[in-house]
């Protein structure tokens, strides 16, 4: 069968080849893939710059964005043949730490975790791979390709449940929120707290294409320079320093700002450390950062993206190709939202 992989560390390696089936003790379930959503993470997979293949391969298969339809599953269990699926990144660690032992994979404690499409585990992006049950979410297929938003969209629900809980540490009424950065992940946290009833704006720097009509069509205001109001919450997804200053600074007293994206490591951007922690201790801020999610959070963002508009949804998914046209997938272009890769029409 045909997958995508890469030798991780060797830039310019991706390649699309024939390689064995899944074998059986990677699960018990058997998916054929319908598509992958291609996210900046497959691209710095790509460049080289961090990944791992499974113990005793050269190769890793990539997509960590799935979405597949059961070809085969033990029988009486909850999966049926026919069924549209999402299989979960993280796994927990074989050990395992106190936290993968409770379900709690996206917060392991020793770092032995492995990852799909990452780190020591085969991605998503072969015409078919095999799961375990309780690594695989099935999702409503009134989504349509849609479905694929899924994982982006657990990141944000781990986000929000995480910002709601640190709420709760004294009287919280949270009504305004702001996201900075218009991505996928930005788009999906926007719609997650339109949901939650919040008066939500949207911060990016593209004045044209289509994020400004995505984030006003949703229901949120759309900003080219950083707004000046107060938020309650504020949803980092740009990894930019200087984003993540105005984040803190233009919070609430007791407002949450939660980091969930990923910036250059060497920007040359300075922080005042001073300034931060000033405002941190005499207004009771909070900042703190999220990446990944578990089982309940892929079933939260499975219930949100079910109670969206399916064509708002669909609209996020600027760019559908084949598979034929998986070198055109991985290049970066301008105004694009999502790109996604169709296995199956």
């Amino acid at each position: 069968m045909e997958a995508l992989s890469i030798i991780p560390g060797r830039a310019g390696s991706l390649r699309l080849a024939q390689v064995e089936e899944p074998p059986a003790w990677q699960g018990s379930v058997l998916v054929s893939t319908l598509a992958v959503g291609v996210c900046g993470t497959d691209r710095e997979l790509i460049d080289g710059k961090y990944g791992k293949a499974p113990e005793g391969k050269e190769r890793l298969v990539l997509g960590h964005e799935s979405l597949g339809r059961v070809v085969d599953a033990p029988r009486g269990g909850a999966l049926r043949a026919g069924d549209v699926v999402v299989g979960i990144v993280r796994h927990p660690d074989p050990v395992p730490c106190v936290n993968c032992a409770l379900g709690e994979w996206d917060m392991c404690r020793n770092g032995l975790y492995t990852e799909r499409g990452i780190k020591q585990a085969d991605g998503f992006a072969a015409r078919r791979w095999r799961a375990e049950p309780e690594f695989l979410v099935k999702v409503s297929a009134s989504l349509g390709l849609a479905g694929v938003l899924l994982e982006p969209a657990s990141v944000v629900a781990k986000g929000w449940e995480h910002i709601e809980r640190i709420g709760r540490r004294a009287r919280w009424a949270p009504c305004r929120a702001l996201v900075t950065g218009a991505g996928t992940v930005g788009l999906m946290a926007a719609l997650l707290g339109l949901q939650r009833g919040l008066e939500v704006h949207l911060f990016d720097r593209n004045d044209s294409g289509p994020k400004p009509e995505l984030a006003r069509s949703l229901g949120a205001s759309y900003h080219v320079e950083y707004p000046t109001k107060e938020f309650d919450v504020v949803i980092e997804c740009t990894g930019a320093p200087r984003v993540i200053a105005q984040a803190v600074a233009g919070c609430t007293p007791d407002g949450i700002v939660c980091l969930a994206g990923l910036g250059p490591e060497h920007s040359g951007a300075k922080l005042d450390v001073a300034a931060l922690n000033q405002s941190l201790v005499l207004e009771n801020r909070v900042i703190f950062g999220s990446v990944n999610a578990n089982r309940r959070h892929y079933d939260a963002a499975a219930k949100a993206l079910e109670r969206a508009d399916r064509a708002w949804l669909e609209r996020v998914i600027t760019s559908r190709l084949p598979l034929e046209d998986w070198e055109r997938a991985y290049q970066r272009r301008d105004n694009d939202v999502k790109t996604v890769i169709v296995f199956e029409d």
